[in-house]
């Protein structure tokens, strides 16, 4: 839910937690709106050195800001090394949907904030890279 009041949230009150969809050194946060329900909501994502998410897609157009640290993402059905671009804080990537990026987490930490209209979809290419078909 979207509140109708002014508020603000300050870096150290952003409630970060694992997502599901991701390996556990990849954590979400939602800073606004509930990202499972139709609707605008905002998250934004931590990822560790080295975090990967293999690759996959989003039914919805997506649009990350770099916050913090150097975010990799390159793009194609193979996570292919050889293939990741590197942009610094400040760059803004808009990834049409059915697009499939692989995200990498190769220095220090990235943080993204994801502004879009829910609910949000992800679907690894592959169903053995998702994580949440990975559990014991």
């Amino acid at each position: 839910m979207v509140p109708n009041a002014f508020r603000t949230i300050l870096a150290e009150e952003v409630d970060w937690k694992p997502f599901p969809a991701f390996p556990p050194s990849v954590q979400l946060a939602v800073i606004v709106g509930q990202p499972s329900e139709p609707g605008p909501y905002t998250i934004r994502v931590k990822a560790s050195h080295g975090a990967k998410l293999m690759p996959h897609k989003h039914p919805e157009d997506r649009v990350y800001t770099v916050i913090s640290g150097v975010f990799y993402i390159g793009l194609g059905q193979k996570f292919d090394p050889s293939r990741l671009e590197a942009y610094p804080p400040g760059a803004v990537i808009v990834l049409p949907g059915n697009t499939p990026p692989f995200p990498l987490g190769k220095i220090r930490c990235v943080r993204h904030p994801d502004h879009r209209d829910g609910p949000l979809g992800l679907e690894y290419l592959r169903a053995t890279d998702d994580p949440r078909n990975n559990k014991p």
